[in-house]
């Protein structure tokens, strides 16, 4: 029987679509969803047995539980779960908006969070299955405007960690993802912003609000390529926990590692001080 992948966030022209259209090209069965899946339609249409288009709001536990429940009822199981939802809200710390970090927070984390639950208990009966996360480079550096958004990956990758060390045993994968700059709507749709209103940072936090940032479409990702990618890496025996995706992220978090570990050694004598 073909595994059955669960995506979301799967909009045309994002990372969760490019998913999308390479499980069902490669035989898979999908369930892509979306919050409007009327952005979806490009994607199923071809595949009228193995794709099955849902509305999902990750932030609303009623509809996670529809759309596993209606999934199961169509494929039997779910094999594969990827978390692709999310988006960016910018803002210096100081000028941000409780309220909007709040929601991105039910996106980008607790909305993982819930999907994770509501798939596990299948998949620790059966003792296997996978959960893809979708996180990002900010979570292993960041910039002025990008605190709360890498605070949301952060957040994400620690989790995981904890949930790859409990599911290991159980014979459940987990793999988190680090994309770096891919061509999609996220420079787009995607992005969101305070108010500006301190001056103080006009040239830091305000150079990367939504209001100016343009987005040139250069990027060196190409979102159709990442589901390939997923596939052969997820189906061999020793996945790994951490994936980077894109030459650019590479080559970041490459370069932000050595810094740190470089850090790490030039403070050492002053970090061994507090031991007994």
């Amino acid at each position: 029987m073909a595994k059955t992948w669960l995506i979301t966030g799967c909009s045309e022209g994002g990372i969760g679509a490019g998913i999308a259209k390479a499980v069902l090209a490669n035989g898979y069965n999908a369930v892509v969803t979306a919050r409007n899946p009327e952005k979806v339609h490009s994607i199923v249409k071809d595949f009228p047995d193995t794709a099955l288009a849902l509305p999902l709001d990750v932030t609303d536990s009623d509809s996670i539980l529809q759309t596993v429940t209606k999934a199961k009822e169509r494929f039997g199981q779910i094999d594969v779960l990827v978390n692709c939802a999310g988006y960016c809200y910018r803002s210096s710390v100081e000028e941000a908006e409780r309220s909007e970090v709040d929601k991105m927070f039910e996106t980008n984390f607790f909305g993982v969070v819930a999907l994770i639950q509501a798939v596990l208990p299948d998949m620790r009966a059966r003792r296997s299955g996978a959960i893809i996360n979708i996180s990002s480079i900010g979570a292993v550096r960041t910039g002025a405007a990008s605190g709360y958004y890498a605070a949301t990956k952060a957040a994400i990758e620690l989790m995981s960690e904890g949930l790859y060390a409990e599911l290991k045993p159980l014979g459940i994968k987990v793999m988190i993802v680090e994309p770096g700059a891919f061509r999609t709507h996220f420079y787009d749709s995607s992005l969101k912003g305070a108010p500006l209103r301190i001056g103080d940072y006009e040239g830091t936090a305000w150079l990367r609000s939504p209001e100016r940032a343009v987005n040139h479409a250069d990027q060196k990702g190409d979102p159709d390529k990442v589901g390939q990618v997923l596939i052969e890496v997820v189906e061999k025996e020793n996945s790994p926990m951490r994936l980077l995706l894109g030459s650019d992220a590479v080559n970041a978090v490459r370069s932000t590692l050595e810094s740190r570990l470089k850090e790490v050694e030039a403070w050492a004598e002053y970090s061994v001080r507090t031991d007994y």
